[in-house]
C-alpha cells in the first residue's frame, strides 16, 4: 500500500524560526503575544515601548506605559487579538525604571523603532530578560534573549501545552495520567539548533493509530528571507520531505 502522504489538514500548528544566536534574538512567525507568555514564567512587569493599548499605568521618569504583573494577563487578552505592532521589555520593579539613564532611555526607542539595539538590548538598570517586538505587516515577532537557553524552554513549553490543549479527543487524556502525556524535553531541541540557525519550519501533527503520539517535523527553510511568504508556499512546502522527525509518545 501507498504511503499516505500528509496534508495541511493532518497538521495543527507550524512554526517558523530563524535564530541569530551571535546577537541572541529569534525571529518567529506564527507565535502569539498569548503563547510566548503563556510559555515563559519569569516575566515580572512590561515597560511598553511601542503600542496602542490604553489602559497601562503611565511611569513619569520615562514617560511611557508599564503593565504590572497583576494586570499582564489582561494585556494579553485584549493585545493579542489585536492587529498592531507591538515592542516591549520586561523588568523587575518600577524602581529600577525610575533609574534609566537619558542614553538609556534613548536606547530604548531607538530599540521600538528599528527593533535592533543601539549597543545591547538588554539594560543594566531594568535587568530585562527579553526584548519583544511584533510586526503585524511582517508576520513576525523578533525576541530578544539575554540566555538563549530560554529559546528551547520557550519552544518546548509551547509545544507541550499545544499538545495539553488540542491532543486529546473523546477521553485519551483522562485515560491516562499526566505522567504518559507527551511532552518534549529542553534538551533535546538543543540538538537541532543548527537547523534554526539556518531558518527552519517545526510542524506538529497527532498520529492516532496504532498508538497515539504526536509528531514534530523540521524543514530547513534557508533560501526563505521573509516569512510571510512561508505561509504563501506551506502546502508546498509539506510536500517536500522533512529534515528531522521527533516522535513525541
Amino acid at each position: 500500500m501507498a504511503k499516505k502522504h500528509k496534508t495541511v489538514d493532518d497538521y495543527f500548528y507550524h512554526l517558523f524560526i530563524h535564530m541569530n544566536d551571535v546577537d541572541r534574538f529569534v525571529i518567529f512567525s506564527g507565535l502569539s503575544l498569548k503563547q510566548f507568555i503563556g510559555a515563559i514564567d519569569s516575566i515580572k512587569n512590561v515597560l511598553l515601548l511601542k503600542h496602542n493599548y490604553e489602559d497601562g499605568l503611565f511611569n513619569m521618569h520615562t514617560q511611557l506605559d508599564y503593565i504590572p504583573s497583576d494586570e499582564i494577563k489582561n494585556f494579553v487578552k485584549k493585545v493579542d487579538d489585536t492587529n498592531q505592532d507591538l515592542c516591549w521589555v520586561d523588568f523587575a520593579d518600577e524602581r529600577h525604571v525610575n533609574q534609566l539613564t537619558p542614553i538609556e532611555q534613548a536606547e530604548l526607542l531607538y530599540l521600538a523603532h528599528k527593533k535592533e539595539p543601539v549597543t545591547t538590548p538588554f539594560f543594566v538598570n531594568l535587568q530585562n530578560r527579553y526584548v519583544y517586538c511584533s510586526s503585524a505587516a511582517d508576520q513576525t515577532t523578533k525576541i530578544y534573549f539575554r540566555y538563549l537557553e530560554d529559546f528551547e524552554t520557550l519552544i518546548s513549553t509551547l509545544i507541550n501545552n499545544i499538545i495539553k490543549e488540542n491532543g486529546g479527543n473523546g477521553g485519551f487524556w483522562r485515560r491516562k495520567s499526566k505522567e504518559t502525556i507527551p511532552t518534549i524535553d529542553v534538551s533535546l531541541l538543543k540538538a537541532y539548533r543548527n537547523y534554526f540557525k539556518e531558518g527552519a519550519l517545526i510542524s506538529l501533527y497527532k498520529v492516532d493509530k496504532p498508538d497515539n503520539h504526536f509528531g514534530l517535523e523540521i524543514r530547513t527553510l534557508s533560501d526563505y528571507d521573509y516569512p510571510d511568504e512561508v505561509w504563501n508556499d506551506l502546502k508546498m512546502i509539506l510536500k517536500q520531505e522533512h529534515d528531522e522527525f521527533i516522535k513525541l509518545k
